[in-house]
Order: C-alpha cells, then sequence, then structure tokens
C-alpha cells in the first residue's frame, strides 16, 4: 500500500472516477449506451469500486484491500470481455452471418481463457491464492485480446469500410493503450527493470489516457457510419450460404456441409 501512497499516484487515481463520471454522463446524454450498455455500466462500476476501495485504502487494513481488490478485478474481466463482444457486434453490424460467427468464435475463447487459467495454476502448486492467479491469468489473455483488437481494426478498417471516428473504435483504442501499457510494465516488473512506485505510476496513466480517448470519441460529432463493401459482403454471402438450412448452435454442421459441397465440387478422378 507504500507504493500507492505518493502524490502522484494519488492525483492519477483519483482523477479517474472524475473522468469516468463524466463520461458516462455523456454516454447517457447521447445515448451511446444503446448498443453499448456494458460500456456503461463499466464505468459506473469504475466509479463504485473507487468509492468503496479508497477508503479501505488511506483507512482500511492491507488484506481487506487486498481482498477487495481482486474481486475488482475479477469482475472488470468480465465486464471487459463483455465490452470486445460489443465492439465487434457494431462493427459487424451490417454483416449477420459475420456477427453470428463472432459471437460463437467469442465464446470458445472464454472457454479457452478459463481452460489456460486452470492449466496455470495446476503448475504453480506453490502459489497460495490459487483465485488471484486465476484472476491475473485471465486479467493478462483480456489484454492481449484488447490489443490484437487495436491491431485488428487498424489492419481491416479500410477493407470493411470502419471510420476511425466510430465510438467501437474509440472503445478499443483507449482499452489498446491501457492493455499495452499494463503488459509492457507487468513485464519490466516482473523482470525488476522498474519498481514498484513506477510501474504504478505507468499503469495509472495508461489508463487515464485510455479514459480520456473514450471521452474524446464520445463528444466526436460520429457522422461516418459503416458502408457496406464488396469483400465482407462476400464474406457473409459465403457463410449465409454455407450455413445448413436448420438452425443449430453448432459451428460443425456448418464446416461439414462446407467440405461436402468442396468434396461435390471436386473433378472426378
Amino acid at each position: 500500500m507504500q507504493a500507492m501512497s505518493s502524490p502522484l499516484i494519488l492525483a492519477l487515481w483519483i482523477s479517474q472516477p472524475v473522468i469516468q463520471a463524466l463520461l458516462a454522463l455523456v454516454i447517457i446524454r447521447r445515448k451511446l449506451h444503446r448498443s453499448f450498455s456494458a460500456f456503461l455500466v463499466y464505468n459506473i462500476a469504475q466509479i463504485v469500486m473507487f468509492a468503496v476501495q479508497f477508503p479501505i485504502h488511506r483507512w482500511g487494513s492491507t488484506r481487506l484491500y487486498y481482498d477487495v481488490y481482486w474481486l475488482a478485478a475479477a469482475l472488470n474481466v468480465l465486464l471487459e470481455f463483455r465490452i470486445i463482444h460489443e465492439i465487434f457486434v457494431d462493427i459487424f453490424r451490417p454483416y449477420p452471418a459475420l456477427k453470428d460467427l463472432g459471437s460463437a468464435l467469442f465464446k470458445w475463447a472464454a472457454v479457452v481463457m478459463v481452460l489456460v487459467s486452470v492449466v496455470m495454476v495446476s503448475v504453480n502448486p506453490d502459489w497460495n491464492d490459487s483465485v488471484t492467479l486465476t484472476i491475473i491469468v485471465v486479467q493478462r489473455c483480456i489484454r492481449i485480446v484488447q490489443c490484437g483488437l487495436v491491431v485488428f481494426l487498424l489492419a481491416f478498417c479500410k477493407h470493411l469500410k470502419v471510420s476511425w471516428r466510430r465510438q467501437s473504435f474509440g472503445i478499443a483504442l483507449g482499452f489498446g493503450m491501457f492493455a499495452a501499457t499494463e503488459l509492457l510494465t507487468y513485464a519490466l516488473f516482473s523482470g525488476w527493470r522498474v519498481h514498484g512506485t513506477m510501474a504504478n505510476v505507468t499503469s495509472l496513466a495508461g489508463y487515464n489516457l485510455g479514459m480520456l480517448t473514450w471521452l474524446g470519441y464520445s463528444l466526436f460529432d460520429q457522422k461516418a457510419a459503416t458502408l457496406p463493401v464488396l469483400v465482407p459482403q462476400r464474406w457473409d454471402e459465403a457463410l449465409l450460404d454455407l450455413q445448413p438450412q436448420s438452425e443449430s448452435e453448432s459451428l460443425i454442421p456448418m464446416f461439414e456441409h462446407m467440405v461436402d459441397r468442396a468434396l461435390a465440387k471436386a473433378p472426378e478422378a
């Protein structure tokens, strides 16, 4: 708790609920919560968490602050994963088949993250708190996904006609800034390249920069919309064409149908 007591760290920490309260107000006023309800819930949750954590940090016990901190981290993992799903739904809204495929992949991604955390806990028997280790592992997975999401948008925004002025792009960019900063800071801290105070300052500064990015995008007049283009339409039409007529929650029948069609069109020997 001593590393969190420097004036600069306290200033960065206290400024967070102020920015998030303003951000939540802008989201509600501009009715952005209709498409990004989880993002609004996330920001409101951060304000509530600060109201609980800050008094405990200042006047409570170290153990209590530790428990509350990791409980909040577990809740943030769930909310952030839901926000990533919201971003993809917004981007692929004009393409129903791509949106459905993305939703299915997200379900499997969640399962993989849980399995990775279970494996990490099993190979670290000396770790005293397996719950904390699980949260850390899943949290790192979320950070990697957030960084990958920004790379994906930068690589495919031209093909998908996703304007950089869209709210979904701004949310992804803000999380990407914080995720990259935290992963880099965690790596340097683990290698004893930076001390605890510097790591906390860097992490908090990265998160504040991400929040300012969200606020800027929320205030920005977004006139550019995602317009259907030829290539994504072809992907969407191909997926719809390959999908069996019978409704199924599994992707296996779709891929079996695709293989059957490919074999049927293969030239006879």
